[in-house]
């Protein structure tokens, strides 16, 4: 006789729970996103491969089939970097756009240690960097400058806000490394300014609050101004 073959009924079969996986999967995007958050507290010369891979529990050599070397994780942040910096509305009046864009790209790079130091250090290659240079060549192309100044303007707008926030994230990193803040730092400096010769630096002296104790955002206002009031008067 044929045996019957017993099949569990569906009620008595434990259901097979699914799990999620225990770790995000590796991609180039994660590494280069933990690279950056890694530089709002750390010199670019400490992020090396080992360190994001420490910071991801990672082995570094599983890094190396996502970025696979320095450059390209400098270029993968100067791209990441690009991305967080909005376009202005399109229908407001050239200056407005260039300002309001040049103030979101200072606020950008004083986010990260060494940032200015990334873009420079990187050709605008990617996606998002050229679509930053077509953005500055398009609102000065629509202001009727000349196709001939175009790239130089645009070069001088972007100098313009990366020495500045250069010096200014310098005098950030001297404060946070020496324990101070922004006000004791200045405070300090003012004080040895106070103590020179009156007879060798008169102004110096008289200058001394002023000069240790700037309104940043008021100096990168008016910076900005007197080189847009320049290329007015390029015009004429």
């Amino acid at each position: 006789m044929a045996r019957r073959r017993i099949y569990p009924s569906p009620a008595s079969t434990p259901l097979i729970e699914q799990q999620e996986p225990l770790h995000t999967p590796l991609d180039r995007e994660r590494i280069i996103n933990t690279a950056l958050e890694l530089l709002r507290t750390e010199e670019l010369a400490n992020i090396s491969m080992r360190r994001i891979a420490d910071a991801l529990g990672v082995k570094a050599a599983a890094l190396y089939y996502h970025v696979k070397d320095k450059d390209q994780l400098l270029h993968g942040l100067a791209e990441q970097i690009s991305k967080q910096i909005p376009f202005p509305d399109a229908s407001l009046a050239w200056r407005d756009q260039l300002a309001l864009w040049a103030s979101s790209f200072r606020h950008t790079l004083n986010q990260y240690r060494d940032a200015v130091t990334i873009m420079g250090a990187t050709i605008a290659g990617s996606p998002t960097r050229l679509a930053h240079i077509e953005y500055l060549y398009r609102v000065l192309f629509e202001a009727d400058f000349p196709d001939a100044r175009i790239p130089w303007l645009a070069a001088m707008v972007k100098n313009f806000i990366m020495g500045f926030a250069d010096e200014e994230r310098r005098l950030l990193d001297r404060a946070s490394d020496n324990g101070e803040t922004m006000e004791e730092m200045s405070e300090d400096y003012a004080d040895r300014f106070q103590s020179l010769p009156q007879d060798q630096y008169p102004h110096v002296i008289r200058l001394a609050s002023i000069t240790t104790a700037p309104d940043l955002d008021a100096e990168f206002a008016f910076g900005l101004g007197v080189l847009l009031d320049g290329f007015e008067a390029s015009r004429q």
